[in-house]
């Protein structure tokens, strides 16, 4: 026992000692370069600026989506798209037609949605094990669709996000696939219904209770769906302010006046990085400013925090088309995967295919901002 200790604590101090040379890896050299002062200056006018003009924004956005989804929830919209949906969803995605449920939920909302249906057992008994595995890439693929649309939308260019959505889509059915066939490959056994008892018919809502009037039923789906989207709000807020601060820091560079403790000030390690193999980026998303790969490398952890970079490119002048519908596809695909697959395989009992999950959307992220890509470039020819 005492050795056992001992080695916890031998741990523990070489976490921290490591920990602690990381941090001064990073900020000593950027305080070096921009001065001390003005790096702790900029850090704290850089997330008090994201905290006003973009988390606010977002938040107003998830409110009015919020509403507006449970609206659709509550006026059947949703139950009437997924009939429409479900004939696709076997030579697609090799999935039930309710899955498209599923879908359609956490495009409205975020990619946790899809395990509350998955953990439903009449939802889930229409499912074979690999198939219900196979919901966490299929969700997350369409995890805050409805806000990253709107979000791009607003910046005035609805045909890159509606370009970008269909790229997201190439991606969900290339995740899905690989998903499914790399868990089949691994664990034969999956190829098993998840329940025993044979499918039942999903129940229609019970008829018997008193419904609501219509204006009460508008009233509560609008205040409760905006109330949800409060909370996706303010969940959203230390991804866009720590992160997104970090990223703005290794992304631009010093103001006209050059370093002056302004917010959006930094050196600009990662498009010098980038630049190093620019013609892969140029080539296979058409970015010619370094500085848009920021986007992409947000969306792995949080893609509120990637949107938060959005008014940045704006003022800078190098958001156009083609770099909205590339974001809209990475940001709809990935949609901050790293930070909730591993959560949502554990919450389905599955850990041991979490490699395998986190592999497969990665490399439907970066197919769905390719097509996305080439997409527009066929769009633009054409119109």
């Amino acid at each position: 026992m005492a050795r056992k200790q001992l080695s916890n604590s031998k741990r523990t101090t070489v976490e921290a000692l490591v920990f602690l040379a990381v941090i001064a890896g990073v900020f000593i050299p950027l305080g070096y370069i921009m001065g001390s002062g003005n790096l702790l200056n900029t850090i704290m006018k850089t997330a008090h600026g994201l905290l006003l003009n973009t988390v606010f924004y977002l938040m107003g956005i998830t409110v009015l989506t919020g509403a507006l989804s449970k609206l659709m929830s509550e006026f059947g919209v949703v139950s009437l798209l997924e009939k429409v949906l479900r004939p696709l969803m076997k030579p697609l995605f090799n999935l039930p037609g309710v899955a498209a449920l599923g879908a359609l939920m956490t495009f409205l909302s975020d990619n946790p949605a899809i395990i509350a249906f998955a953990k439903d057992k009449k939802f889930s008994s229409y499912f074979k094990k690999y198939q219900l595995l196979s919901l966490t890439n299929f969700g997350t693929a369409f995890g805050m669709g409805f806000v990253v649309i709107i979000t791009m939308i607003g910046f005035g260019h609805a045909g890159g996000a509606l370009i970008g959505f269909a790229g997201a889509f190439c991606g969900s059915i290339i995740s899905t696939r690989i998903m499914q066939r790399s868990c089949l490959k691994a664990y034969p056994e999956l190829d098993s219904p998840v329940h025993d008892e044979p499918i039942e018919e999903i129940e229609a809502e019970d008829e018997q209770k008193p419904r609501e009037s219509v204006f009460l039923r508008f009233l509560n789906a609008i205040l409760d769906g905006g109330k949800n989207g409060v909370e996706l709000g303010l969940a959203i807020i230390p991804g866009v302010l720590i992160i997104t601060t970090l990223v703005i820091l290794v992304t631009f560079g010093a103001g006209p006046g050059g370093y002056t403790g302004a917010a959006n000030e930094g050196v600009p390690i990662l498009p010098w990085l980038a630049g190093k193999i620019h013609w892969v980026f140029e080539w296979l998303f058409g970015f010619q400013d370094m500085r848009l790969i920021a986007f992409p490398m947000t969306a792995l952890g949080a893609v509120g925090a990637a949107l938060g970079l959005l008014p940045t490119f704006n003022a800078a002048g190098i958001l156009d088309g083609n770099a909205i519908a590339v974001f809209t596809a990475i940001g709809m695909c990935w949609s901050g995967f790293l930070s909730t697959h591993t959560a949502m395989l554990d919450t389905l009992g599955f850990r041991k295919a979490i490699s395998k999950a986190l592999g497969a959307h990665t490399i439907a992220g970066l197919c769905a901002g390719i097509i996305a890509h080439f997409l527009y470039l066929l769009v633009s020819c054409i119109f």
